[in-house]
């Protein structure tokens, strides 16, 4: 069981003991708050000290004020690292440096007291008790933090340079204005601010025994904000590389360059972007090391091992970078041919995510020294993976359900052994069998999948942004059933009555009739003079042109048209028995 020391202290407490000694770690985030959190702070503060802007109405024995956790473990320095409470420790620091300035130009017995005071939780102090000016009790690392250095100089100077725009020197600037305002107009109420703030203020400090143990309390006490991500960890190992290399600086522009690209192209649902560039590159290195369970590590896990020995090197930044660089261009569509853009359009509408990571493995294990590949071996794997991922999610529409078959391939990959997924194979009247049987309803992911699939096998069909918002299309309307039902009801959710049409293109429920429908396939201009811009599935396009009515039989026609040609298909990339 994890030991932790918990007690909680006041600010004077805290900052004053003979181990105080803060490290903001080189993982963590640049400080971020402004003048609208010190502000808050600030009328909290005052509202606490002098309730009904009374001062003899505090309780110094009694009344306190909870600032928040403090969550720490003591590194192999003896720095306490702080995991979570950089924020409030921070801006604790800037205003109790602001108080001490101010006390300087002040003569009274009671603001001498509390500069003294203040100076000890600001300074470690020498064998006879004296400040040092030059050993704060805090200090930042924070790779990311342009602006540290500003920090330090404040606690440790007078001033802040004019030229300062850090958030820092804004916010030492924001509590020296307060504290001088409020110095004209309450005098003898700035030492008594200050001594409540640093006697009353309440801090519960959590120093758990280890890293680790620190985040997962961390995670479970913050439902504020955002917690550390496993990348944040990550960077401070590459961090720690790098600048025993003499190569800090350009460590920190090249995870900059990669933050800035990942949040611009992932957006995923769990974790940051960050995180999921490194689970990407998880998969690769999972199958370079034949890791053949099908229960994923955590990232931290996985990364973690052997003191973080794989994210000390050269080797990983530079994958994680050339990796980060194909999904830019996956993303904005550039460097490829058309063939080979219209089937990452297609996989992106998969039922789920694993071709992902199929993809990440296949090209670091393929890429040559300028990032690109073989177009045609890509064009050939995607059409695979395009084939296998589908038929075999239908069912099985989960990430998880293709582990099992997806895992060996990986390894086959990065083995250069063939990826043919030959134990799965699909029998041919079976897998269409299957394909009829399935109730292709607008909730189900594989429904939208299958259709924007169909749409690419039109040899005319033209490729889309990534951007574009598609929804489903019943080209025989539901409304129209309410005058012309269907000898088989269910035939109106039947795949063949449906396609993928822009949302733009809006068709109105009043307009059910299919030569209704065909104007606004083809795009018009309205009674106003406004053109309404028509859809490019080449499909509709090809519907609308030929057809003056779409019926029952065409719906039949159409499903049995879809469900063959995805069968032949299967066919074609080798995956039928």
């Amino acid at each position: 069981m994890s030991k932790l020391n918990i007690d909680q202290k006041s600010i004077r407490e805290l900052l004053t003991e003979k181990h105080a000694d803060f490290l903001i770690p080189d993982y963590q985030r640049p400080y971020a708050w402004g003048e609208d959190e010190c502000a808050t702070l600030w009328d909290d503060l005052f509202a606490f000290a002098f309730p009904d802007d009374d001062c003899d109405k505090f309780k110094r024995e009694s009344d306190e004020y909870f600032l928040g956790p403090i969550v720490t473990f003591r590194n192999d320095d003896s720095q306490l690292e702080i995991i979570d409470g950089q924020q409030r420790l921070t801006t604790i620091m800037l205003l109790l440096r602001a108080f001490y300035d101010k006390f300087g130009n002040m003569r009274d017995k009671q603001s001498k007291q509390v500069r003294e005071s203040i100076a000890r939780c600001v300074w470690k102090t020498d064998e006879f008790d004296e400040p040092d000016m030059d050993r704060l009790k805090i200090d930042s690392e924070v790779a990311s933090d342009n602006d540290k250095g500003e920090l330090l100089e404040i606690l440790k100077g007078d001033t802040v340079e004019p030229g300062w725009r850090s958030t820092y020197a804004c916010n030492y600037r924001y509590f020296q204005q307060k504290i001088t305002t409020m110095a004209g107009e309450w005098p003898s109420y700035v030492a008594l601010l200050a001594t409540r703030i640093l006697n009353n203020v309440i801090l519960l400090p959590i120093e758990a025994e280890s890293q680790d143990t620190a985040l997962r309390i961390f995670s479970t006490l913050n439902d504020r904000g955002l917690p550390l991500a496993d990348a944040d960890i990550f960077k401070s190992q590459f961090y720690k590389h790098f600048s025993s290399l003499g190569r800090k600086d350009e460590f920190i522009e090249r995870w900059k360059a990669l933050e800035e690209t990942a949040a611009d192209i992932f957006h995923p649902a769990v974790g940051t972007p960050m995180d999921e560039l490194f689970t990407r590159y998880m998969y690769y290195r999972r199958a370079c090391k034949h890791i053949h369970s099908t229960t994923t590590q955590s990232l931290r896990d996985f990364f973690g091992q052997d003191s973080y020995k794989m994210l000390k090197s050269e080797e990983s930044l530079v994958d994680l970078e050339v990796l980060l660089d194909f999904w830019k261009r996956v993303d904005r569509q550039e460097g490829f041919s058309d063939r080979m853009l219209r089937e990452l359009f297609v996989l992106n509408y998969a039922p789920n995510g694993m071709w992902t990571y199929l993809l990440s493995v296949w090209f670091l294990a393929n890429h040559d020294e300028d990032g690109s590949c073989d177009e045609a071996a890509l064009y050939d794997f995607l059409r695979l993976i395009t084939g296998f991922i589908y038929a075999y999610s239908m069912e099985r529409p989960g990430v998880n359900a293709l582990r099992v078959p997806v895992f060996p391939q990986m390894e086959n990959i990065c083995d250069r052994k063939p990826v043919e997924f030959s134990a799965y194979r699909f029998g041919r009247e079976d897998i269409a069998s299957r394909f009829r049987a399935y109730a292709f309803t607008n909730q189900r992911r594989f429904t939208r999948s299958m259709l924007v699939w169909w749409a690419f096998q039109n040899p005319k069909q033209k490729l889309m942004s990534l951007d574009t918002r598609l929804e489903i299309e019943h080209i025989y309307a539901k409304k129209r059933t309410e005058t012309a039902p269907l000898s088989d009801p269910s035939e109106i959710e039947a795949l063949g009555n449906k396609a993928m049409l822009e949302k733009h293109v809006n068709i109105r429920a009043s307009d059910y009739r299919f030569g209704d429908k065909k104007k606004y396939y083809e795009g018009f201009v309205n009674d106003k003079g406004v053109e309404k811009v028509g859809t490019d599935n080449q499909e509709l396009l090809d519907l609308a042109r030929t057809h003056e009515d779409f019926t029952e039989g065409d719906i039949t026609n159409r499903t049995d048209k879809i469900i063959g040609s995805f069968v032949d298909y299967l066919g074609d990339v080798g995956l039928l028995k």
